[in-house]
């Protein structure tokens, strides 16, 4: 299977875990299932890519900028920079969902954070983090 049909699969998988969340978003099941589905298809997907790929990491890849640059102008190391983004930003709203839920937070709240996870990652977890301590009124969150 090439890149970009692996690009496709793993995009609309992530679309479909995130469109669940959003519906599933109060029951307790729905976090376990997307972890064990979807969630680990996309982390064996990276894992096969970087294995893959591996004979073309240089010891300083990632220690500059221009390194890394290098490293993503191979489509499939791109691809596997893709699938990582796709993985921790589901896993992130995973995290807004359970944690909200705990906290007693609605989906309007959750909302807004998670469509901001969506697209831009670690902006949605500062806006979650933010709304839960005005609507908490703490600061800390308990991962517990």
């Amino acid at each position: 299977m090439g890149a970009d049909q692996l690009f496709q699969i793993s995009s609309t998988l992530a679309m479909i875990a995130w469109l669940l969340l959003v519906i599933f978003h109060k029951t307790l099941w729905i976090s376990k299932l997307l972890i064990g589905t979807i969630l680990t298809a996309l982390s064996l997907l990276y894992f096969y890519l970087i294995v893959k790929n591996f004979g073309g990491l240089q010891p300083d890849s990632f220690s500059t900028l221009d390194g890394v640059a290098t490293l993503f102008t191979n489509r499939e190391a791109l691809l596997a920079g893709w699938v990582h983004y796709l993985a921790f930003d589901l896993l992130t709203g995973i995290f807004i969902v359970t944690n909200g839920r705990k906290n007693g937070m609605g989906i309007g709240w959750l909302l807004p954070c998670l469509l901001c996870c969506f697209m831009l990652g670690p902006v949605g977890l500062l806006l979650y983090l933010l709304l839960r301590w005005i609507y908490t009124k703490n600061y800390w969150v308990d991962v517990e």
